[in-house]
């Protein structure tokens, strides 16, 4: 697939029977996709980023910037129900008590998506604020994903195309790869091309449903044969034809889906294991795809030094991949802080700029969206699992110090059985967060709460002093210091 294909993390678990096949998402799966394809998840997916074995999306639409309810926009969805083609044989459960490894591909008769009333340009990012008062707790944190809100777009989906255009350019198999099938002593791991194409078609269904304005799609001819399916099931959705381009209106490209028929693998394995296979990790900013493609989801996680992964989230995360329903979508959120060097340019100017190779990273992404050099160091001297190695910054300051916070979202594609992880990285200027009401006593509250692994995982040693000063003068002038007060919106915002 073309590199910019996936704007997502796009790593799709895949199991392993000793055979493992991670499925790619969407956020960009593979080096060796088709350049067309590739293309096609980088403009259909510009804020998200896909990691194998999960798969994440929201997708919500706000009218403003202000931080109203968020069940005020939100629409109320029945529960979805994963069918299945009776004429196939197939049942809604046919996968409910499967071996490990093993997949039998399904007919889903997915929810409806209800159409964002806004166009991109007028809906606002909403406003995450995932900390919260009092004693941190190492969860996973899962919560419900509605079917409509898989996906996030808004305003700020020209800017991030642009830094992910240019990471493609410029770091090419480090952020968009997909692994071929493998073998060793202990197991045979299949690529996840069949899952890359599967959610390719997935997002191309949603997004021209979601968001019809932005993204518009022509289908095949029902005389068109073979049609385009995995394991039988056609890849379109509602009994329609599958799609054959899709139009990104603000960018005025368009994809042809064919592009995929040249993809192929996706077998399953039957250790229960998932393996990250296929990746677009175009705006990661605190990892990199290089130190994590081919592991498992455990080598992942301990490799990274996660906090605690091993005593308190091993065990339910491969649990709750196992079990992880067609029909179950969920979705969290987590946050670090960043630091970013000082800027005179605003985003207005440098989208301005020309398109060209000269450009050179400040200039495209003064935010450090892609890379957080400020605070993790040159990308390429990176130490995996030992982040942070940047020097406390000289230009550390409230102004230069960001809350990056990733809404996470994981779904089971039906055909394949890949988990899609999809990522949304948000940046807010902390010298904003504090005009919200309560919000500098949280943050500090939160900051404070970190146990000793967390703080060094997080990063903390860099910008306490600094951070912690401005929150607190800011609370104190709040008179918001020791917990919520009435009023106040509920976790994550």
């Amino acid at each position: 697939m073309h590199d910019r294909m996936m704007q997502f993390i796009a790593m799709i678990g895949a199991r392993v029977q000793k055979e493992s096949a991670s499925v790619q998402s969407l956020a960009g799966k593979a080096s060796e996709w088709s350049v067309a394809t590739q293309g096609l998840a980088g403009m259909l997916l510009p804020f998200l980023a896909f990691f194998t074995v999960y798969k994440l999306f929201q997708w919500t639409c706000r009218q403003s910037a202000t931080r109203s309810s968020p069940t005020s926009t939100r629409t109320k969805e029945k529960p979805s129900v994963g069918a299945a083609d009776a004429a196939a044989g197939q049942t809604p459960n046919a996968n409910k008590n499967r071996d490990p490894g093993a997949w039998t591909p399904e007919r889903f008769h997915y929810p409806q998506i209800y159409t964002c009333p806004h166009d991109l340009p007028n809906i606002k990012p909403i406003p995450y604020r995932p900390f919260r008062w009092g004693e941190y707790h190492v969860t996973m944190g899962i919560r419900s994903m509605p079917w409509s809100e898989w996906i996030e777009l808004d305003s700020e989906f020209q800017f991030y195309q642009r830094v992910r255009e240019f990471r493609l350019r410029t770091r090419g198999e480090d952020v968009v790869r997909v692994l071929p099938r493998r073998a060793d002593d202990a197991a045979t791991v299949p690529g996840g091309a069949d899952a890359a194409k599967e959610l390719v078609y997935e997002l191309a269904e949603y997004l021209s449903r979601r968001y019809p304005s932005s993204f518009r799609v022509t289908r095949l001819p029902q005389s068109m044969l073979p049609v385009p399916s995995i394991g039988g099931v056609p890849l379109g959705w509602d009994g329609q034809m599958p799609i054959r381009t899709i139009e990104a209106v603000e960018t005025g490209i368009t994809y042809h889906l064919s592009e995929l028929e040249s993809l192929e693998g996706t077998d399953m394995g039957s250790d229960g294991k998932y393996y990250f296979q296929a990746g677009s990790i175009c705006v990661a900013g605190f990892w990199r795809m290089k130190d994590k493609i081919g592991k498992t989801l455990d080598e992942i996680h301990l490799s990274g030094n996660v906090p605690q992964f091993k005593e308190k989230l091993q065990v339910s995360m491969e649990r709750f991949f196992r079990r992880m329903a067609v029909d179950k979508p969920v979705i969290r959120n987590n946050y670090f802080i960043q630091v970013v060097k000082p800027s005179k340019e605003g985003r207005a100017e440098e989208e301005g700029r020309s398109n060209n190779m000269e450009e050179v990273a400040s200039d495209v992404d003064p935010e450090e969206l892609g890379w957080s050099e400020s605070t993790n160091g040159p990308e390429d001297s990176l130490q995996h699992g030992h982040g942070h190695s940047a020097s406390p910054a000289s230009y550390l300051a409230p102004g230069t110090i960001r809350l990056r916070s990733e809404r996470q979202t994981l779904r089971r594609l039906p055909r394949t059985g890949a988990i899609v992880f999809g990522i949304r990285t948000y940046l807010f200027k902390v010298e904003d967060l504090v005009k919200e009401k309560g919000v500098a006593g949280r943050l500090a509250s939160a900051i404070r709460s970190w146990p000793d692994d967390v703080a060094t995982y997080k990063g903390r040693k860099m910008y306490r002093e600094v951070l912690l000063g401005y929150l607190d003068g800011r609370a104190e002038k709040e008179g918001i210091r020791t917990g919520p007060m009435e009023g106040m919106l509920p976790y994550p915002y």
